[in-house]
């Protein structure tokens, strides 16, 4: 069997660890459990960590369980938080426990007949039959206030130190979390719980209420993985636009993988360990190979194709990759012209700045006036003709000069004006 703690250690995804786990682990086949909350209908890149770590827990021959939160989820974890979460109504839990559902059977075969074989619950199946009082007298007996309050996460909010205080509601999430695990405890024979660092708290509440419930004899461990940063101290997971998604119909393929592909040199060695399922050797040498030739940015062309096929495929990282490239080529209008809307709009949608009705190219723009009065792309009608004199603005691909005119002859797919400024400034015009 192999050691599971030892292959999350040398990768940088071990934070805190209840001893006795690693020892048990390599005993014998052991069900571990992590929790996932459906605070949306898809999951981003954050959540990428605790998926690969139930992956790697399969490979290491032992059985998974994710957990969708349907019941928790209606509580908000205050782990972490420092202002109370908004609370969903039940139809839109209900699609979001669907959607990450969705997701996270791409990554784990729910239907699989081996012995261990991936499981996938949710925590409202039992939850949902609890009377308030039934639930304080089975389950909240067992553990006291001075026990709860001594926890981080709920010491922050009650000081001040982060929020204005925590409600009933939120103060019960670790009772519920700890509830979990001992139902699955008693279900699944399941014996460790994994999660983010910001969860020891909840998960050793959950390890005393298996020993309690459980009688003192119930074997329950815990282990936790660091919270993923990046190097400059900034949010992980966050591109200009807003969160990286795992569904491509949120982030697209060509996001995606441009999102790993723009990582940094300090960051790219570290998650080339925590985000692909290299082994330790290649990438030692992806690493001293990208020390003796940085600029090659092998490391980071390796670290996004891994990852993109994981999460979608190798077909769509061959199409991110030959949108990549494009982008990048010295391409030219016919070229814009053949490789269609979608493939134009994935690249450069985002650049969309400005509209001109067709009316208007049809009958001709100045360029500078084009490029200043009517599209705002530069300030005033000096920066503007101050660029065009420069050789520093391209249509198209095309420099122009002086005394261009922009017409409906620039209009490309029917509908878009590609603008250059510089090597790596675009801009989109859409005609209306």
């Amino acid at each position: 069997m192999k050691n599971f703690v030892e292959e999350l250690r040398w990768r940088g995804m071990v934070h805190d660890i209840m001893p006795g786990t690693e020892e048990q682990l390599m005993k014998e086949m052991t069900t571990a459990y992590i929790g996932f909350d459906p605070t949306s209908d898809s999951l981003h890149i954050g959540s990428l960590v605790p998926i690969i770590i139930l992956v790697h827990l399969q490979k290491c021959g032992h059985k998974p369980i994710a957990l969708v939160g349907g019941a928790t989820g209606m509580i908000g974890d205050p782990s972490g938080k420092s202002d109370e979460r908004n609370l969903l109504d039940e139809a839109a839990l209900e699609k979001n426990v669907a959607g990450i559902k969705r997701v996270l059977s791409r990554f784990l075969d729910f239907n699989s007949s081996d012995e261990n074989a991936p499981v996938l619950v949710n925590n409202y199946d039992w939850m949902k039959e609890f009377s308030f009082i039934g639930f304080v007298r089975d389950v909240g007996k067992r553990i006291t206030v001075n026990y709860m309050m001594a926890k981080d996460s709920v010491k922050k909010r009650l000081t001040g130190e982060a929020g204005s205080g925590m409600s009933f509601t939120e103060f019960t999430y670790q009772l519920i979390q700890g509830y979990d695990f001992y139902h699955l405890h008693k279900k699944y024979n399941c014996l460790l719980q994994l999660g983010g660092s910001d969860q020891w708290g909840n998960i050793t509440t959950g390890t005393e209420l298996v020993r309690r419930m459980n009688g003192e004899g119930a074997k329950a461990f815990a282990m936790t993985c660091p919270l993923i940063t990046k190097a400059d101290g900034s949010k992980f997971g966050k591109s200009e636009g807003g969160n990286v998604w795992l569904d491509a119909d949120k982030t697209s393929v060509y996001k995606f993988y441009q999102f790993w592909l723009n990582t940094s040199d300090a960051d790219a060695e570290k998650y080339i360990k925590i985000f692909t399922f290299l082994d330790r050797e290649e990438i030692e040498a992806l690493i001293a190979a990208h020390h003796e030739a940085p600029h090659l940015r092998q490391l980071q062309k390796k670290l996004a194709e891994e990852v993109t096929t994981f999460v979608h495929s190798a077909e769509d990282t061959e199409l991110a990759i030959k949108k990549s490239g494009f982008a990048f080529s010295n391409f030219d209008k016919a070229e814009l012209e053949n490789v269609g809307e979608e493939f134009f709009t994935d690249i450069f949608g985002e650049f969309i700045v400005a509209e001109l009705p067709l009316a208007s190219l049809q009958q001709g723009i100045d360029i500078v006036l084009a490029l200043s009065d009517e599209t705002k792309i530069f300030p005033s009608r000096g920066e503007a003709r101050k660029s065009v004199i420069a050789n520093a603005v391209a249509i198209n691909k095309e420099k122009v000069a002086e005394g261009f005119v922009l017409s409906d002859k620039d209009i490309v797919l029917g509908k878009y004006i590609l603008v250059q400024f510089g090597k790596k400034k675009y801009f989109v015009i859409e005609v209306k």
